[in-house]
């Protein structure tokens, strides 16, 4: 069974792709996006630990 790391990252809107690329090239995976309460934006992330 693979094991997993998670993160969590804000994100700024008008910097959003930038922002993914950086982690995708890093090996992290987009899992989910999520309103704050104030209006921002909180990306979840995981990639597989080795």
């Amino acid at each position: 069974m693979p094991n997993w790391e998670y993160i969590t990252t804000p994100l700024i809107i008008h910097n959003t792709t930038a922002i993914l690329n950086n982690w995708g090239k890093q090996g992290w995976e987009l899992v989910q996006v999520v309103q704050t309460p104030e209006g921002g934006y909180v990306a979840f992330m995981k990639r597989q630990v080795a």
